[in-house]
């Protein structure tokens, strides 16, 4: 495993003892920078038009769409370590 590999699942697990939650922006942010890096464009059906969640999540990740996966795991783990402090 990359060193890359190794600290984005790091940040992976650091996200989840953030001081604070992070706003909605900030959590879409997170989200589609980790599926980017984790799976790379988005695949599957987008969620049914009541789901807003789900479409809010489907849409922040394709926006990512063409970005390397290590380029998203780069800034998901930038992300998380700014967030940390």
């Amino acid at each position: 495993m990359s060193d890359l590999s190794v600290e984005f699942e790091q940040a992976a697990r650091d996200v989840k003892s953030l001081p604070e939650r992070p706003d909605n922006d900030t959590l879409l942010k997170l989200y589609a920078l980790y599926k980017q890096g984790a799976e790379g464009d988005v695949n599957g059906p987008k969620p049914g038009f009541f789901d807003f969640v789900g479409t809010a999540k489907y849409e922040a990740w394709g926006k990512l769409a063409g970005t390397p996966q290590d380029e998203a795991r780069k800034k998901y783990i930038a992300l998380v370590k700014k967030l940390l402090g």
